[in-house]
């Protein structure tokens, strides 16, 4: 099993404190990758929240065909991290050149963009570029989005972070996403590493979706160019929380009852019957087969939780007012929060949804038993 850590804070946070809350739970992954993301950032990136931000990693000649590229549309730099890490890897990290974090000028001529068609855009060169890389692996993009960092790479979770110096980048976020693989169905590839990222949306999942290749089927049908990758099994989630959100104008609590909807017994109990009735059948190839444990973060910067019926992947939330977390183990809870109040405290089963908003007063609960609200 993978495991998974997710904080929300009211001040930002070094990616250390969830890179830590991994650590101790490390028996649960192999160091066969980590994958980090962070918005509602702070520190220097803080003052460039709607400008987009790439993250990826690059070979020398990949950062001359970015520029390239990146110059042809009239993007043009404005602030940048650049690691490049002059002391060996870590055993099983491979070497590379440059792992990169850009802010980007917008060009006069995207003035007037609509948010749709500025979301579009970004997404369509993120593709572009991700393509373009994939010729030599010059070039490997993990976003391309406002407020928004992604890094990847294939090792223990702690030695990466520390061998990249993510403890003295000065990089620190609201909220953050980390995830300690553990490999099974796959290669040992970083696009396979969590959390996955689409248009503001994001996603990490402990467990396994044997229903992913009808899945998978289904989105790439629906003519969206952002429904691409699914190196990973899980990628799927994070799409499919798209496209509940995004493209049918849903909510959260709906995602939950898209990916585990009730049974048909079930559903003549429900208050809205008729409603869930009628999404079931509608999105019925959206239906995930699990165990899961799945965190999310919605672009509102709403972080999230929810199981499926098998509940055979571990999953706790917990914290004060201010600060939440959510975690694979109550040991990465205590861990980033020593110090906590026990009534926010909870195990979210098959039913529950649990979320904490950008307010991060509170963690708030939500059953697939009650009303429908569309929570965005």
């Amino acid at each position: 099993m993978c495991r998974l850590f997710a904080i929300t804070s009211q001040e930002p946070l070094s990616p250390m404190v969830a890179l830590q809350a991994l650590d101790v739970m490390k028996e649960g992954h192999d160091g066969s990758g980590v994958g980090l993301f962070m918005t509602d950032l702070g520190g220097a990136l803080e003052q460039f929240r709607g400008s987009p931000i790439l993250s990826g990693i690059f070979t020398q000649e990949g950062i001359r065909r970015l520029d390239r590229y990146m110059m042809e549309l009239g993007l043009l730099t404005k602030f940048k991290f650049s690691i490049r890490p002059a002391k060996e890897p870590p055993e099983g990290t491979p070497k590379r050149d440059v792992y990169l974090i850009r802010v980007y000028e917008q060009p006069s001529t995207w003035e007037g963009l609509t948010e749709a068609e500025f979301a579009e855009r970004l997404m369509k060169i993120r593709i572009e570029l991700t393509r373009l890389g994939e010729q030599d692996g010059s070039m490997m993009v993990f976003s391309f989005w406002p407020d928004t960092i992604v890094i990847k790479e294939v090792g223990d979770p702690l030695a990466v972070a520390e061998y990249l110096g993510l403890d003295r980048m000065g990089l620190s976020a609201r909220v953050i996403m980390a995830q300690g693989r553990q490999n099974t169905n796959y290669a040992i590839t970083l696009h396979a590493c969590h959390p996955f990222f689409l248009q503001g949306f994001a996603t990490m999942t402990n467990g396994e979706n044997t229903a992913f290749v009808p899945i998978r089927e289904y989105l790439t049908s629906r003519g969206f160019p952002g429904y691409t990758g699914y190196q990973s099994d899980s990628e799927v989630f994070t799409h499919i929380l798209h496209y509940t959100v995004s493209r049918l104008g849903l909510g959260i609590d709906d995602y939950k009852h898209i990916i585990t909807p009730l049974m048909d017994g079930e559903l003549t109990r429900h208050p809205d019957s008729g409603f869930l009735r009628r999404l079931k059948h509608g999105c019925r190839f959206l239906t995930i087969d699990g165990p899961n444990c799945v965190i999310g973060c919605l672009p509102n910067k709403t972080l999230f939780m929810v199981h499926d019926s098998k509940k055979l992947r571990p999953g706790v939330a917990g914290g004060r007012p201010g600060i939440f977390a959510f975690s694979s183990e109550m040991c990465g809870l205590d861990r980033a929060i020593p110090v906590r109040d026990e009534n926010y405290e909870f195990q979210p089963m098959k039913y529950d949804l649990v979320y904490v908003d950008a307010s991060r007063k509170e963690i708030r609960r939500w059953n697939q038993w009650e009303p429908c609200i569309h929570l965005h």
